[in-house]
């Protein structure tokens, strides 16, 4: 199964999110549903990165990878550089 990293940006104050899913798109919409409490309160989300991995493990270290001090840093690059299409 594979699974992704994600980051999420609030339209209302341009605060990022970080998780991993199995299903994205399913994910992305229950955080505009408001179904995610630690996002409710900052909808609407949009999609601004995404990294596919291999496995859960992969995808918890890389979540807090990014959750990091200089992880932090080093997903502001990737956000700037990611084209959406791509990843689809």
């Amino acid at each position: 199964m594979i699974y992704c990293f994600y980051a999420l940006r609030s339209e209302k104050d341009g605060r990022i999110y970080k998780g991993i899913s199995k299903d994205v798109d399913q994910r992305l919409k229950w955080h505009n549903e408001g179904k995610t409490k630690s996002t409710r309160g900052y909808r609407p989300w949009n999609l601004v990165y995404i990294e596919k991995v291999g496995s859960l493990d992969t995808a918890l270290s890389k979540e807090k990878f990014y959750k990091s001090g200089i992880g932090r840093e080093i997903l502001k690059e990737l956000i700037k550089k990611w084209p959406r299409s791509s990843a689809e």
